[in-house]
Parts: C-alpha cells; sequence; structure tokens
C-alpha cells in the first residue's frame, strides 16, 4: 500500500483553489488575533482578513523575512499555548540569533503526511528500507525523513551523518533500497564505497537516493546514476516552513508542492511583484496549516520558477523547477549574477571532471577574479603537461560560455578537495566589500 491521497493530489485547479482560500482564511483570522507580530504586520499594511476575498488576494499581504524571525527570537511568533508545543527545532545562520521553529502535534502529523506523500511519488513505499543519512538533532532534516518514512510504512535506519565506512556496510547488511542525504554526502559515500572495493549496483539494493538541503542540479542526477545505477530525487524544504517536505515524482519533471498544505508563489525580488510560470524568481510559501508557527508569504531567498503544465503523474500540484540559487548569497562577478549551481551545471559537462570542486573569489586591484579549483577523476590523470594545459583552457572556456565572465581553472588531483558530511561548502569569497 502507498500513501497516496488521490483526491487531494488530482484535485482541479478550481477546486484547489477554493480549498486554498478557506484554509488561508482560517489560519488569518487566527494569527489576526493571536499574534501581534501579524496583527502588527497586517495593520501596518492596512490589510484585515475581512479583505481577504479570494486565494489570489493574498497578494495584498506583507511578506515575511528570515529578519522577521531573528527580530522575534526564541519565541515571540508562537501562536499557540506554550503548553500545547511538542516540539522545537532550531537552525544555524550565518549572521545574527539561529532561528527557532516549534511545532504542535498537528504540525509534527502535517509535516510527516507531506513527506509520506513525497516519498511516495518518488517510488518508495511499505516494502522499502530507508537509511536517513541528515542530521538528527536540531536540524530538521533528519526526524523530518524519519517520520515521514515510518508514516509511509517503511523499514527506517536513523544513521545520521559521518562513519561512512560503516554507513556502507548498513547499506549492504540491512539491504537499504534507498538513502536520504544531501547530495555532497551522498557522492562522498559513493566514493568511499568504490575505495572499499562495494559496487553500488552489484553488492547492494540500493535503488532511490532522496537529497536535499543544498542546490543541486540535473547534471548531477544523471552523474549519480551513470557511476551508481542509483535514481536521483530531489527533496525540498526549509526548517521555517517545517523542514524537508516537497519532492519530485518518479517522471522528475520538477518539485510538487501540495496544494492544500502550501500555497506558492514567484515575485520579483526587487519589486515583489508576482511573476508568472515560466519566469525565475524568488520563491515564496505561505504554508496553510501551520499551528505553532505559522509563515504566510515567507521569502525564501531561493531562485525558482513555478513550471508550465500538468505534471505527467497526473498530480495537479504546482510543481517548482530546481533551485538554483539564492537571492542573497549569489557571487556577483564584475557585475555578473554566478551561482554555485550554474559553476557545477557546467562542469558536469567535462566526463573528466568529478563533482568536487570549490570556487575562491578575490579581488586583484579593482577587478574581481574567480578561480574553480575542479578535481579530474582518476582515468584523468596525465604527466602531458601540455594535456592538462588542453584540458584547464576547455573547461575555462565551458565556464566562459555559462556564465559569462572569465573564471580561472585550477585542475586537482582526484580526493584533494574537502569532503562535508553536512551541506558542501562549496564558496570561499576573499573580497573586502
Amino acid at each position: 500500500m502507498v500513501y497516496y491521497n488521490e483526491k487531494l493530489e488530482t484535485m482541479p485547479k478550481e477546486e484547489t483553489a477554493r480549498l486554498q482560500y478557506q484554509e488561508l482564511k482560517a489560519l488569518l483570522d487566527r494569527v489576526y488575533r493571536n499574534s501581534a507580530f501579524y496583527h502588527g504586520k497586517m495593520k501596518e499594511a492596512g490589510v484585515s482578513p475581512d479583505d481577504i476575498k479570494s486565494i489570489e488576494d493574498i497578494r495584498k499581504l506583507p511578506f515575511m523575512k528570515k529578519t522577521d524571525l531573528r527580530d522575534n527570537y526564541p519565541d515571540k511568533l508562537v501562536c499557540v499555548d506554550r503548553e500545547d508545543l511538542v516540539r522545537f527545532h532550531v537552525s544555524s545562520g550565518t549572521t545574527g540569533k539561529p532561528t527557532v521553529v516549534s511545532y504542535t502535534k498537528n504540525d509534527i502529523e502535517m509535516w510527516a503526511d507531506a513527506v509520506a506523500r513525497s516519498l511516495t511519488a518518488c517510488g518508495l513505499g511499505k516494502r522499502d528500507v530507508i537509511q536517513v543519512c541528515y542530521g538528527y538533532g536540531l536540524f530538521t532534516g533528519g526526524l523530518g525523513l524519519h517520520y515521514g518514512a515510518e508514516k509511509l510504512g517503511a523499514v527506517v535506519i536513523p544513521a545520521s551523518t559521518g562513519n561512512t565506512e560503516r554507513q556502507i556496510e548498513l547499506i549492504q547488511d540491512l539491504k537499504t533500497t534507498a538513502v536520504a542525504g544531501t547530495p555532497s554526502y551522498f557522492i562522498h559515500l559513493l566514493d568511499v564505497a568504490k575505495k572499499m572495493g562495494v559496487d553500488i549496483r552489484k553488492d547492494t539494493n540500493l535503488r532511490i537516493a532522496v537529497l536535499g538541503a543544498e542546490p543541486w542540479t540535473e547534471e548531477m542526477r544523471r552523474y549519480i546514476h551513470d557511476i551508481s545505477g542509483v535514481t536521483a530525487h530531489n527533496i525540498f524544504g526549509t526548517s521555517e516552513l517545517s523542514g524537508p517536505m516537497f519532492c519530485d515524482c518518479e517522471e522528475m519533471h520538477g518539485t510538487h508542492i501540495h496544494s492544500d498544505i502550501a500555497y506558492t508563489e514567484i515575485i520579483d525580488p526587487e519589486t515583489g511583484e508576482p511573476l508568472p510560470p515560466g519566469e525565475k524568481g524568488e520563491l515564496t510559501i505561505t504554508v496553510l496549516k501551520k499551528e505553532a508557527f505559522p509563515m504566510i508569504r515567507y521569502r525564501l531567498g531561493d531562485v525558482s520558477s513555478i513550471l508550465e503544465g500538468e505534471c505527467p503523474c497526473g498530480r495537479t500540484s504546482p510543481r517548482i523547477d530546481r533551485i538554483t540559487g539564492r537571492v542573497d548569497d549569489m557571487l556577483i562577478i564584475r557585475g555578473i549574477n554566478v551561482f554555485p549551481s550554474a559553476v557545477e551545471h557546467a562542469l558536469l559537462k567535462n566526463p573528466f571532471l568529478t563533482s568536487h570542486f570549490v570556487i575562491e573569489v578575490s579581488r586583484k586591484g579593482r577587478l574581481d577574479d574567480m578561480l574553480v579549483r575542479v578535481e579530474l577523476k582518476p582515468e584523468a590523470m596525465t604527466d602531458s603537461i601540455n594535456g592538462l594545459m588542453q584540458m584547464q583552457a576547455v573547461v575555462e572556456r565551458t565556464l566562459r560560455d555559462a556564465l559569462n565572465v572569465a573564471a580561472r581553472v585550477e585542475l586537482c588531483p582526484p580526493n584533494s578537495l574537502p569532503r562535508f558530511e553536512g551541506k558542501a561548502k562549496r564558496v570561499i569569497d576573499k573580497r573586502v566589500i
């Protein structure tokens, strides 16, 4: 038996809009009464729940940003009584206070339900053994995938991160069929398996990887499949929204956002105006069912677009394209916007390069200088200086064509760049602003 709600997941658009409006109205009535933060934000914007007559009227509501979470640290945004809370998660930020997200029992159930539906969409079910390689604890990834996989009825291995050789032994001994973790850690796991002499195709039952928490590309999906035979699916979410809970399906044409749980917008990051399907902008999400920690028109800072048309899988929920970077941490090199995912996209077109790379940005005089260090595959190693110089020139030309800005390239020996058990640290920015 799969965890699939056909009525909700194939609902016609008009019926979906009515359901989303009902949920939004109930949410606004509650936060307007119970949240000093939302009451104040709405009064400042000159809008009340009575002004919202349809789901499209959500555009009248003010945005919520990451700074709102930090300014109201630790629990000023909680909209229920303290005794109704059952959990806190805390996400560390690069600046300022961390963000603390609270949950009621219903919030946990909603989150687990969303994850179970997402895992079903990518082909997992009760007969699967899912090894969760996200970190457990304050980070939402581990427990989010754990609860969702249990609700699915699958067997769960709470492996967390690290101890990679042991992880590979567990995959073999417990007949793991799916792994959930970051794409950078999964690549590391495949590298270690190769060193151990373990052939993922022949020596394991592993068939699916559910990967998220950092941007990755279609090229990396193909790379993973080529070297391991594993089908990699993209799961998306943030701690502020609850955690990872939206995934692509077996068709792999974008990430499905469950319409009964969340309302999705793509906005112009400069003007805040909504953008039509197909246009890239800042992803903005309203979670319609959160009790303890409502998120209304939350600007995630992630760059994506809403895909046009319906998915061949039959689900009518909106689909977002891959996250290509972030509005707030994209690199600006000589006036050109550069996302690490675009660099990865270009590098993985070259069959002689691995997925391990680091971008180092510095300033020479008044000019930005970008250096990309990337590892060669073992079979690409050569003693020929001319051969390496020619390959370096090819990679530099590929990056220049893809990014519209020049980058120097350093070809590194296999296994010479850092590996990460959590999110990969791709960028070192040495510029003094």
